[in-house]
């Protein structure tokens, strides 16, 4: 039987404190040494990605990018209609990233703002229009700077694109602060501003993520035009394809269900779009005129 010992409160056992004060100093030299190899080698890692400067891509039989290019699909398009003498509108459609596109060339006319529905009422007088600013819904104002005949009717930065058309040249652009609005005041000009879509050849995001026919006034080539989607398409696909067209420039128009005509060089008039007989207060056209 084994004798049981007695213990005191005040003393502590200590169990398997045997162990030799050799064995102790190995294990701790054992496990410095393997912290110093990982150190080091990680230093090795380090210094061989960043010494070591990188190899050129080796060519591979299959695996390479082809430089395809293309010819721009509206110069020819454009050289064409340069020589038409006859006043009208020349339509084109193109398909550009599976979205189909209608563009409408005002040839030898006249461009201008116009505010209600005159235009409208007679537009044999135009060879194309469409709306141009937009309207705000509770008081009928019209949104952002306006300028019609040199005579401010609206004022405000509500959107960065703007259209500015001085001594029957139209000029499209992106700028919070534009000096053509004054030169519209000093000059009997026009100006109106919505939003910009293609700045200087950049795709410029929108605010609007819905899809909708879309329209914008474009400066492709050094020529200003009217695209349209003929599908619903969300701002940003089509501001892609406007700039996978070639424009420069280009802000929007009202699009969806909004009017436009279009005249050809033959005298045939189209009406797009749904023609409103609301009569809405300050509706507003950019107008290509005879």
């Amino acid at each position: 039987m084994m004798k049981e010992e007695n213990i005191l409160d005040s003393e502590i056992r200590v169990i398997g404190g045997n162990q030799k004060p050799a064995q102790k100093l190995f294990l701790w030299r054992l496990i410095t040494i393997i912290v110093a190899v990982i150190a080091i080698i990680g230093l090795v890692v380090w210094w061989l990605r960043t010494a070591t400067p990188n190899k050129p891509v080796e060519p591979s039989l299959f695996e390479h990018e082809l430089t395809i290019t293309q010819p721009h699909p509206l110069v020819d398009w454009f050289a064409s209609i340069d020589t038409i003498t006859a006043v009208g509108t020349i339509t084109k459609e193109i398909s550009i990233n599976d979205i189909p596109l209608n563009i409408y060339a005002p040839l030898n006319s006249t461009p201008h703002l116009e505010v209600g529905y005159n235009i409208v009422d007679n537009c044999e007088r135009s060879i194309l229009f469409f709306q141009a600013a937009d309207v705000r819904a509770d008081n009928g104002k019209i949104v952002g700077a306006f300028v019609l005949n040199g005579k401010p009717l609206s004022w405000g930065l509500s959107k960065r694109g703007f259209c500015a058309i001085i001594d029957g040249d139209v000029t499209v652009g992106v700028a919070d602060n534009s000096p053509l609005f004054e030169k519209a005041t000093e000059t009997g000009g026009d100006f109106f501003r919505q939003y910009p879509l293609v700045d200087k050849g950049n795709l410029v995001e929108s605010e609007l993520k819905s899809k909708a026919i879309r329209r914008a006034l474009c400066e492709v080539e050094g020529h200003v035009v009217v695209v349209e989607t003929q599908t619903t398409e969300s701002m940003h696909d089509f501001a892609q394809a406007l700039v996978d067209i070639g424009t420069a420039n280009a802000i929007y128009l009202v699009g969806s269900s909004a009017m436009g005509w279009s005249m050809d060089t033959d005298g045939n008039g189209t009406k797009m779009g749904l023609w409103d007989t609301r009569k809405i207060k300050n509706i507003s056209f950019i107008v290509w005129a005879k």
